[in-house]
Formats: C-alpha cells, sequence, structure tokens
C-alpha cells in the first residue's frame, strides 16, 4: 500500500493498556501515511489503568513504530492528557526530534494553531480526580460488554453499535458538558487570536468554525482510538477528519511485516518509561489490596 503523505497528524486517546483500544487498527492508519509532523495529544498510554499482565503485542507495536518515526527524524510532540499525566513531570525533555510539552503552538503559514489535551476544562478532573478515575474503568468495562453485543449483532446479520455512544448522546448534561467544552476553548482561543484549537480528551471528533462577540475560530477535536477510530490530518494549507470506518482502503488491506531493525530498542527514555508504568501498574494493585 502506497503511503499518503501528510503534513501533520493528530491523534489523542488511544488508551493504550486497555482492553477497548482499537490498536491494530491504528496501527494499519499509521503504516498508511507517512507525516512529516505528529501530534499525539493525551491519553495515548493508560497510566491510570496500566496492568502488566495486559499488554498485547499490537499495542507495544504501536508505541515501536512511533519510536521509529522518531528515529528517522519526524518530529513528534507528546502532549501529556489526565491518563497520561505521569509525562508531565517531563515537559520539556527533549531528545532528538520527540519533545514531551503540556501544549504546542505551531505557525501554519501565517496562522497559528493552540494544541492541548483539555482536561484542564474538565471540573470532576480538577476536583474529585477519584470519580473520574472510576469513570474511566466503568467506561472501559462497558466498551468490553460493547464489543461481546456487537460479536453477536454480526453473528446476526445486524450492524455495530456503540452503547457509549448512545449514552452520550441521550443524556443532557453529558451533551451539555461537550458544548461547554468546546466553547470554552474556542473563546480562549479567540482572545487570543489564535485561528485554530486542537482538543481531544472528550471522545468527540469535531471540525467547525465556532464564533462568539469578539471573533471565531476553527475548533478542531481528534476523536479517540477507541469509538470513533479518528484522527486530524493537515496537508496542503487544510485540516481533514480522518475516520478509519469510512477508508474503504484501510478494510482491504492485509497486515505487512513489521520492521523492527529501525527500532531503538534500548531507548533510554523509553525503557525508563515501561518501568514507570510497571511500577504504577504494580503500586495501584498493592492500593486495592
Amino acid at each position: 500500500m502506497k503511503k499518503r503523505h501528510v503534513d501533520i497528524v493528530v491523534i489523542s486517546d488511544v488508551h493504550l493498556g486497555t482492553y477497548g483500544c482499537h490498536a491494530k487498527e491504528l496501527l494499519k492508519y499509521l503504516k498508511s501515511i507517512k507525516p512529516k509532523e505528529v501530534i499525539l495529544n493525551g491519553d495515548i498510554i493508560d497510566i491510570w489503568q496500566f496492568k502488566k499482565r495486559y499488554w498485547p503485542k499490537s499495542h507495544m507495536k504501536v508505541i515501536k513504530l512511533i519510536m521509529q518515526w522518531i528515529s528517522k527524524g519526524i518530529k513528534v510532540h507528546y502532549i501529556a492528557g489526565n491518563h497520561d499525566e505521569l509525562l508531565r513531570k517531563f515537559a520539556g525533555f527533549n531528545m532528538g526530534s520527540l519533545s514531551i510539552v503540556n501544549k504546542v503552538v505551531l505557525e501554519l503559514g501565517e496562522e497559528k494553531a493552540w494544541m492541548f489535551h483539555g482536561d484542564v476544562f474538565d471540573v470532576t478532573m480538577q476536583h474529585s480526580k477519584w470519580i473520574a478515575r472510576l469513570g474511566a474503568h466503568g467506561y472501559d468495562l462497558l466498551i468490553l460488554l460493547n464489543r461481546g453485543v456487537n460479536f453477536f449483532s454480526k453473528k446476526l446479520g445486524r450492524g455495530p453499535v456503540s452503547m457509549s455512544k448512545k449514552i452520550k448522546n441521550s443524556v443532557k448534561s453529558a451533551v451539555k458538558f461537550i458544548n461547554n467544552f468546546e466553547q470554552i476553548a474556542a473563546d480562549i482561543a479567540i482572545e487570543n487570536k489564535y485561528e485554530y484549537v486542537v482538543c481531544g480528551h472528550i471522545h468527540q471528533p469535531e471540525m467547525r468554525t465556532i464564533t462568539n462577540d469578539k471573533g471565531s475560530v476553527m475548533y478542531l477535536n481528534s476523536g479517540d482510538w477507541i469509538e470513533n477510530l479518528t484522527a486530524l490530518e493537515y496537508n496542503n494549507g487544510k485540516w481533514e477528519l480522518y475516520t478509519y470506518e469510512e477508508d474503504v482502503l484501510m478494510k482491504d488491506e492485509v497486515d505487512e511485516i513489521f520492521d523492527e531493525t529501525a527500532i531503538p530498542e534500548k531507548n533510554e527514555l523509553f525503557q525508563n518509561l515501561v518501568k514507570e508504568f510497571q511500577i504504577i501498574g504494580v503500586s495501584e494493585t498493592k492500593e486495592k489490596v
């Protein structure tokens, strides 16, 4: 399969290390593109729910492919989210083409794009983190249950359903939260004279212009790789929302042999991060006991 050239790709909310993560589909997508710059906009690895006993090969291959990009000199900005907030203590760290940051402002010609994860707008995250963690585990369980439902739905010749999407769309408070989130992000971006504001966090892919009495801004959200399987792509001065399920060529693709020879396996940062995640997984287990 010929790789597509992309100036910038933005992915977020992958949640590697959880049952709901569609790592195989993400891997196929990442292998299909040739980006000049990569924005990992938070919650790539779910440290909250990280367990040493659950780390499939497909999840590791996603990490290895990103490391391969870094070894080739492709710029990769890792913006820490709430589920991988451990990385915030590394904010400002640079190694080769990799940078770990809390936000990114990119100049796109004469325009500026402000990029950050978005959990700063979440009141639950700021004041009741234990509720957010409990919700994350409940969400993962719901996704796992949803996969079982879709398995039998497919056997019966019916299409897939998203239980979490239906819940979000039917609960007024959830809809209000999403609308408020988008409006707050847009208002701050307009105040700072940014042309684009790029977020993640709420798992709601979006691309639209938001206006207030001071101006307008293009609000973009990269969605997630749990339910929506989406990413943002910037190419030739234009933003597009990529959706895996709408990519006909992707569904017909046969898995290629993964080139592991170019992976810096002994990369010190990578090894240290893996150790940190393993320690957290063990610590969480002890706390529960």
